[in-house]
């Protein structure tokens, strides 16, 4: 179904990213990357406010396996 976008901005695509605009079936990556980041990281907008007090990251995972990405039916 059609739908109507308004106003984009688009600063920065990084080499694994994906934008799509209108109809699609299916969106896959081709990369899969793990970051870590405090209170107050990634904020987004012309203009970001952030009030943070004491943070930590918790950077200790056990999990071996997060997320697969497949190319073609077979594990990248």
């Amino acid at each position: 179904m059609p739908a109507i976008v308004g106003n984009v901005k688009i600063i920065n695509i990084s080499s694994g990213g994906v934008v799509q605009f209108g109809d699609t079936l299916v969106i896959s990556p081709q990369t899969a990357t793990k970051t870590f980041a405090g209170s107050g990281s990634f904020n987004t907008g012309d203009f970001p406010v952030t009030n943070s007090g004491l943070s930590t990251t918790l950077t200790i995972d056990p999990a071996v396996v997060d997320s697969s990405v497949t190319k073609g039916g077979t594990l990248a």
